[in-house]
């Protein structure tokens, strides 16, 4: 016969109260979205309020101020109505500005053109559909042959062919290689034999094996090479003339600058307010008596307590910031020094161990935030690179990130080294005590987002 007995278990749990868990919070934030945060504070707390505005008077409220002035309030315009229908102008002013702000994508500029030509309804919606299909770079995202059934699909050839020759050329295509044979068939200064190449050489063509595509099509090596410079003015990916993404502008959270030998590190709290307590609630507290105040007191402790917490919080994310970005200057004093290619291996826990924290704070603080140096800026994060040999600082002297440097460095720097293959690359960092193979580099050379060879 089963029977239940009461058993007695003894176990640690972590409760995270609110107060962590916003502590937690804003040792993540980066500088933009822990304005957000204080603004956000201020409003919900009566007991915070701001001592000192670091920060000066922004644009956009200057741009109100002069707005909410009317130029014709004192006009004797019987036909003037004093803000007639403010908020249709309002309205209408957004829309003019998202309308001009809004660069042309892709996809509008194939649809423009589209309507331009002579063609009937169901065409122009099978069009549509195949322009709406296409991804930033002007490749089908789908197998158009799905897109449309039935006796529509006699559209479907007549209207690619079409759209490949809008503008940009070469739209409408599978990947980069279909596109370039599209580009090259619609040129009519392209060198006889280019279509050929790009179909069934181009993998020979980007290993530079010249002499081989020579030979097996029975044209010279200067047909070959004059037909490579050809290709080089094509583009690949004829979409991303189009692209509406934007720069991302960031601030950066720290500065640091080499003065007299000593690195100074300079915390960016000109974009934080300073914070306290207001003086009426403080006064409350010491003034307040009576069980009729009882409620008003503990109203007034609450938001004390919670405002204080606040503060403190702020302060840690701050002093923490500053003690991990030292240990990491530290580390990467050749970087900060000599530049990018001297960034050596670097892990959370080199730093942890260093500042006495724990791994995750390390990842947590290091996180979208920015540090201005004299080589540009760089997020935090950039400086933990594992070694090429392994993971640490107990592998190669030589970082993923260092390598990369001089890889861009080798052929940025000497115009003759713009041709190096990969494995000619590879040699090279071999006699500077590199020792990566041709298809490490390939991947280094892409990240960096620099062509091939033959593309170059």
């Amino acid at each position: 016969m089963q029977y239940q007995k009461p058993v007695l278990l003894q176990e640690q749990r972590l409760k995270m109260n609110p107060q962590l868990y916003q502590s937690i919070q804003l040792m993540a934030m980066p500088i933009q979205e822990l304005k957000t945060t204080i603004r956000e504070e201020l409003e919900k707390n009566p007991a915070l309020e701001v001592i000192e505005e670091k920060t000066d008077e922004s644009l956009d409220t200057a741009e109100r101020q002069i707005e909410e002035y009317d130029l014709f309030e004192d006009s004797s315009d019987p036909g003037y109505t004093h803000r007639l229908d403010e908020e249709a102008s309002d309205s209408k002013r957004r829309f003019m500005e998202g309308a001009l702000s809004r660069p042309e994508s892709l996809h509008d500029h194939l649809i423009w053109q589209l309507r331009l030509q002579p063609i009937d309804q169901n065409a122009f919606a099978i069009g549509e559909l195949l322009i709406q299909n296409l991804d930033d770079d002007g490749f089908h995202i789908e197998d158009p042959g799905t897109l449309v059934k039935g006796a529509r699909k006699k559209h479907l050839q007549p209207m690619m062919e079409l759209i490949r020759r809008l503008d940009p050329v070469g739209t409408c295509t599978a990947d980069y290689k279909e596109s370039l044979i599209v580009q090259a068939s619609l040129n009519p200064d392209a060198p006889e034999h280019t279509g050929e190449i790009l179909k069934d050489y181009l993998d020979q063509l980007e290993k530079s094996k010249f002499a081989e595509i020579a030979r097996k099509m029975k044209i010279s090596q200067d047909e070959v090479l004059a037909i490579l410079e050809f290709i080089k003015t094509l583009e690949p990916f004829p979409g991303r003339q189009y692209s509406t993404s934007r720069s991302t502008y960031v601030i950066p959270d720290l500065q640091v600058a080499l003065k007299e030998g000593e690195f100074v590190l300079i915390l960016n709290d000109e974009e934080i307010p300073v914070l306290g307590i207001n003086p009426f609630f403080t006064e409350i507290m010491k003034n307040g008596k009576g069980n009729s105040e009882k409620n008003v007191k503990r109203f007034v402790n609450s938001n004390i307590k919670e405002a204080r917490w606040f503060i403190r919080s702020i302060h840690q994310r701050n002093r923490t910031l500053l003690n991990i970005a030292k240990a990491i200057v530290e580390f990467q004093r050749d970087f900060f020094i000599k530049g990018p290619k001297y960034l050596v291996p670097l892990t959370l826990k080199n730093i942890a161990e260093e500042v006495d924290v724990h791994e995750t704070t390390v990842s947590r603080i290091t996180t979208a935030k920015y540090i201005q140096t004299e080589w540009g800026i760089y997020e935090l994060k950039h400086f933990f690179s594992n070694s090429i040999s392994g993971a640490g600082t107990q592998g190669s002297r030589f970082s993923k990130e260092g390598v990369k440097e001089i890889i861009r460095e080798i052929l940025e720097t000497d115009e003759s080294a713009k041709h190096l293959s990969d494995q000619k690359i590879s040699d090279l960092l071999k006699k500077q005590g590199i020792n990566i193979a041709r298809r490490t580099v390939a991947k280094y050379r892409n990240e960096l987002d620099i062509d091939s060879s033959y593309r170059r």
